[in-house]
């Protein structure tokens, strides 16, 4: 036997059980279950004698040896369910253990035998009592469920905890202490020489926590090695790529930039007669040199822009995509929704048409003859005789269709990615594939956390735009219980409801936004179908409190997730239009939709969003020269749930916000990891800063391990195995050297 092993084939306890239902826990092989952590360990070490549970409170959890006295199963008023009730004792006193719906129980216990039992305690008047407790026969065995450090795992339906720590206990005896090193002697582990066989043995059941600690620290540092040596072995890789330079001239960027702000500028007056000129902000012109020095580079680009939305993020990419238009060459960007890249096509048009060029629009939702004739475009060389009046095909903007075989390029040269989290690798290099080793530009406006950044963006060259927009009005942010909805009876002009009559009236839009799709029996928070079948009325009711005319009632639709991406966009463009005054959804808000008449943001059960998340929902109003709110509903007693809200009340800078986020989150998925569309660390967390040191650590073995070509050194073939097809694979490294050593051949 093996890790490699099916579970099925390992003739484990409950193997079949978990050949049924382990999938679910993404348990398959034998290697699956031996690193099936737990996720917390509960601490039974102390026995207690019958007397000493007797002091103890209702609800505490205590482990005792006793022997059984008596065992007397019997109906309850539930049909066809059982109490098992089991007496128990020895010379210092009595108590009962009790079992529902547990028949089994029963059959695996006698009178007269001894057992560990562990739970937590019932009061049933006088009489001390576990409550549906873990138990095993004092018989000499090892402890597994009781009396112990005791682990705790995810479990999942038909799968109890008893089964699965037999398994992992079978698992760890037949494969997991002689499991094969796979780290070399030069991987300077932290905290000692432990080795994975022994990592593992303690990280299921350790003798004490320090030895766990130790445990989860050399497991820990492995995933970080394995994330570091995929980001150095992809940054070597690159380095050594050859593409093909465009050269900027001094004096076109300066007569481009130029041209762009005069775009922007009459842009801003057309909306509000302002006469003030808009110019780029000093971030902007940073990033547009970074952009046009790593184009004149012989080896491809590969920088991220991030940014606030707002920020301006879109005038930069429109000349980096007109400077490679300029040369005869193409520039695709890449946005996640057919919305958003309609919108981008606008935006473009009116940066790079004075600048001589046109934008092809390349979206699964164009017309047959006009998805062939973009295709034609795409395909075309650059016109005989050099770029002379408007040209097109240079310029394209589209969705997922971009990267489909049909798609043809004639000589692409930059791909730029929006929300670029929002794609897979395999999408994004899908793009990059349709040209010779084009420069890529990445775009987000969820900034990445500093200290963060220093570790999970190693392989990118990163340039940030702080800089807010001049003259916009500061988002007035507020929270708000869901009492305050409809407004007080003494001032019921101060709800939340009340403002969106006053914003929709005054010719304005409101988004209003919900954690869920449809309605969970399970939770208390509010369903987009259910707030927007109810806000009709409620808006009614809130004007007519307000001393004014039920009439006109707001138009409100809603979107969300499940909605198929047509009819989703299709709804949003009304918003867009005007044809709707209310828009309710769930977070597929965050990206897509830019309407500068829509002045309100009310989130309601706010306490269910990251931070990042409500700073982003929050970015979608206050885009035109209204003054813009943001409301957010929370009934949370959560003491960092209330801090997060209240941070977010405060603070507008999306850089701060990453920062602090960092501080405010629990375990979890974490704001950079999720957001820059790397996978989730089981065991190690960037949040906490011994294991951002840890990485920094383990960037530096990653170094010593790779050659120049990003391929691992001889001696290291054990991790490459463990990279590829062992437990480290889902960090992602494995795929990119095999990409390496593919490409090599």
């Amino acid at each position: 036997m093996g890790p490699d092993t099916r579970i099925g084939e390992s003739g484990f306890t409950g193997a079949l059980t978990l050949k049924r239902v382990g999938r679910r826990l993404g348990i398959a092989t034998v290697r699956d279950l031996l690193f099936h952590l737990p996720r917390r360990y509960d601490d039974l070490r102390a026995l207690s004698t019958a007397r000493e549970l007797a002091w103890l409170a209702d609800g505490e959890t205590a482990s005792a040896r006793l022997q059984i006295r008596g065992i007397r199963v019997a109906p309850t008023f539930r049909r066809r369910v059982e109490r098992t009730t089991v007496f128990l004792g020895d010379e210092t006193g009595e108590a009962e253990a009790t079992w529902f719906g547990r028949r089994f129980i029963a059959n695996r216990l006698r009178e007269g035998q001894w057992i560990v039992i562990s739970g937590k305690i019932k009061r049933r008047g006088f009489a001390t009592s576990f409550d549906n407790p873990e138990f095993q026969p004092d018989d000499g065995s090892a402890l597994l469920h009781a009396g112990r450090i005791v682990p705790v795992y995810r479990l999942t339906a038909g799968l109890t905890a008893a089964t699965l720590r037999r398994a992992i206990r079978q698992a760890l005896d037949a494969v997991g202490t002689t499991y094969r090193e796979y780290l070399p002697p030069q991987s300077d582990l932290p905290g000692g020489e432990m080795s994975i066989g022994a990592a593992l043995e303690s990280a299921h059941y350790p003798e004490d926590f320090p030895r766990r600690d130790a445990a989860l620290r050399r497991l820990g540092f492995d995933e970080l090695l394995a994330l570091q040596i995929g980001m150095v072995a992809r940054d070597r890789q690159r380095r050594l790529a050859v593409g093909e330079p465009v050269a900027v001239a001094a004096a076109r960027i300066a007569e481009a930039v130029a041209a762009v702000e005069t775009a922007l500028t009459e842009q801003v007056r057309a909306r509000t007669g302002a006469v003030a000129e808009a110019h780029l902000t000093p971030d902007q012109a940073t990033a547009i040199a970074a952009i046009c020095a790593d184009l004149a580079q012989p080896r491809p680009m590969m920088r991220l822009l991030q940014g606030d939305v707002g920020s301006g993020k879109t005038a930069v990419a429109a000349l980096a995509l007109a400077f490679v238009a300029d040369a005869g060459r193409q520039g695709a960007l890449l946005a996640p929704t057919d919305l958003l890249a309609r919108q981008h096509a606008v935006a473009l048009r009116q940066l790079v048409e004075p600048l001589g060029h046109g934008v092809t629009l390349l979206t699964g939702s164009l017309p047959a003859g006009e998805k062939r004739e973009a295709l034609k475009l795409l395909a075309a060389p650059p016109p005989e005789g050099g770029l002379l009046g408007m040209t097109s095909g240079r310029i394209v903007v589209g969705t997922h269709a971009l990267v489909q075989e049909a798609v043809q390029f004639d000589d692409l040269a930059l791909a730029v990615v929006d929300e670029q989290h929002r794609f897979g690798v395999a999408q994004r290099e899908a793009l990059a594939t349709k040209g010779r080793s084009p420069h890529v530009l990445l775009m987000t406006a969820t900034p990445i956390p500093r200290t963060l950044g220093q570790i999970v963006l190693a392989d990118l060259d990163v340039s940030d735009l702080r800089t807010p927009p001049a003259g916009r009005l500061r988002i007035r942010t507020g929270i708000r219980h869901s009492d305050d909805l409809i407004g007080s009876a003494a001032d019921p002009s101060r709800g939340a409801y009340p403002l969106i009559v006053r914003e929709v009236r005054a010719g304005h839009r409101a988004f209003v936004v919900v954690p869920l799709v449809e309605e969970d029996e399970e939770s208390a928070a509010r369903s987009a179908g259910e707030v927007a079948a109810a806000l009709p009325a409620q808006l009614a009711e809130a004007a007519l409190r307000m001393g004014l005319p039920a009439e006109p009632s707001p138009r409100v639709g809603v979107v969300h997730g499940q909605m198929k991406a047509a009819a989703r966009d299709a709804t949003m463009d009304l918003f867009r239009r005007g044809e709707l005054d209310v828009l309710v959804g769930t977070t597929v808000l965050e990206v897509g939709v830019d309407v500068p008449e829509a002045t309100l943001m009310l989130i309601l059960d706010a306490d269910r969003f990251g931070l990042a998340q409500l700073h982003q929902l929050r970015g979608r109003v206050g885009r035109g020269e209204a003054q813009a709110y943001c409301i957010l509903v929370s009934d949370s007693n959560d003491d960092v749930a209330k801090a997060r809200l209240e941070v977010l009340a405060t603070h507008d800078d999306g850089f701060e916000l990453a920062e602090l986020d960092l501080e405010l989150r629990r375990e979890g998925e974490l704001l950079g990891l999720h957001q820059s569309g790397l996978p989730t660390l089981r065991i190690a967390s960037l949040r906490n800063k011994a294991d951002r040191e840890r990485a920094a650590q383990a960037r530096a073995v990653a170094e010593r391990l790779l050659d120049d070509h990003g391929s691992l050194l001889p001696g290291t073939e054990d991790l490459a195995a463990e990279l590829r097809s062992g437990w480290l694979a889902r960090v992602g490294a494995g795929e990119v050297l095999a990409e390496i050593d593919e490409a090599a051949t």
